[in-house]
């Protein structure tokens, strides 16, 4: 991911400030997607909510219709965008659903496990070397799964399995994405990725599909714009930081996502969730951290790159 900021005299200019600034809003815009689809609570089948949100978020895919018709397909990328498509689909519909079942603290820290996923399937498919260190951190974020749905304890709910599922179908999104850098620019992978899930989300949208009401289109519109923006917003602090600055703001949402649970749905701070999220964010952060003092392209992602 690029690091720079404007140039000035041809020397690329650093704005840790301000790349912040724009990851803090860019945090701010995907809690308000997680309160809004919890807002709508199980009102609607999960894969017919996922679709709206995808359907009605095309059209700020309008600027993109330039560089999509451009871009020339080859059969290899037809097929990973088709491929990836369906794999986002899937983690989508499991994230509607676990949204809606579990506490939005537990949503959150549990879709940290993305980016270690990512960390091993790069190092089993893609030839990255998975040093001593980094299996370690990787080892370190398991068990931060493990304190937060302590096995034996409590009963693992299907809200929590779901958000297991929806951590690997990310990453796989995600490593699917890297093998499609080659066939697009970044900007067609995201808009050829939003056009891909809606396909992919339609006939399962079908099969369950309750016409919704207007004030249920309304927040899934929002929601769409919130989603939006945060990218947008998460795009603008990487042009204008190292991502060993902005990544560790994009943490603060467990914090955020756990006042919002506790403050507008009554949902307990749970210690548990707090302390294993927090050896998740950790572990993270130092793959992270070792990735940008190893290489100069990033292999492990933000996690709400990955964010529906």
């Amino acid at each position: 991911m690029a690091t720079t900021a404007s140039p000035v005299n041809g020397m690329a200019v650093h704005r840790p400030t301000a790349g912040i600034l724009w990851m803090l809003g860019s945090g701010f815009a995907f809690v308000g997607v997680n309160a809004i689809v919890k807002c709508l609570g199980q009102s609607l089948p999960s894969t017919e909510a996922a679709f709206l949100r995808y359907a009605l978020g095309l059209v700020f895919l309008i600027p993109m219709l330039g560089p999509i018709l451009r871009n020339r397909y080859t059969p290899r990328g037809v097929g990973l965008f088709a491929v990836r498509g369906l794999v986002h689909a899937l983690g989508v519909m499991l994230w509607f659903y676990a949204m809606a079942r579990i506490p939005m603290a537990e949503v959150t820290a549990m879709n940290y496990l993305s980016p270690v996923y990512v960390t091993i399937g790069a190092a089993l498919f893609l030839g990255e070397t998975l040093a001593l260190r980094r299996l370690i951190a990787v080892f370190a974020a398991l068990f931060g799964v493990v304190v937060i749905l302590r096995p034996g304890v409590q009963e693992i709910s299907h809200g929590q399995m779901a958000m297991l599922a929806v951590a690997v179908f990310f990453a796989a999104s995600y490593l699917i994405a890297k093998r499609l850098s080659d066939e697009a620019s970044p900007a067609v992978i995201v808009a050829m990725l939003s056009i891909g899930v809606t396909i992919a989300l339609a006939p399962f949208a079908a099969a369950v599909w309750v016409t919704p009401t207007l004030h249920e289109v309304f927040w899934l519109f929002l929601t769409a714009g919130f989603a939006t923006a945060g990218h947008l917003m998460m795009t603008h602090a990487f042009k204008l930081a190292p991502v060993t600055v902005t990544q560790p703001v994009t943490f603060l949402q467990l914090v955020w996502a756990t006042a919002t649970g506790a403050l507008f749905f009554a949902e307990p701070v749970d210690g548990w969730v707090i302390l294993g999220g927090g050896i998740i964010i950790t572990a993270v952060s130092f793959i992270t951290w070792r990735e940008a003092v190893i290489k100069r392209r990033r292999v492990t992602p933000v996690v709400n790159e990955m964010k529906g």
